[in-house]
């Protein structure tokens, strides 16, 4: 689902309006921002969101690699990633 898609939805274009699609738009930019300020504060603890699930970054070491082309052996530098845990409910409601 696109950003945009997902503004409609929670703007009520797809049965009525409920609000409109700025006010949606910004609710979801604040939804957003404030993942993101939770993140930047929780560093490595995560980010969790009651029946919604865990950001967490989590760090992957440095490895070695090699390039699918011409089999030469590579260096992968240490790199940061972000990783999404669903809460029980959220799974239970995608039937996963």
């Amino acid at each position: 689902m696109s950003k945009a898609a997902f503004i409609d939805l929670v703007a009520g274009l797809d049965k009525k309006d409920v609000l409109s699609k700025a006010d949606a738009k910004r609710q979801i930019d604040r939804v957003f921002g404030a993942i993101e300020a939770g993140l930047k504060a929780g560093k490595d603890k995560g980010y969790t969101i009651g029946g919604f699930g865990t950001f967490k970054i989590t760090k992957r070491a440095a490895r070695k690699g090699r390039n699918p082309r011409t089999g030469e052996a590579i260096k992968i530098k240490a790199s940061k990633t972000l990783r999404f845990k669903p809460a029980a409910s959220l799974k239970k409601a995608a039937g996963v």
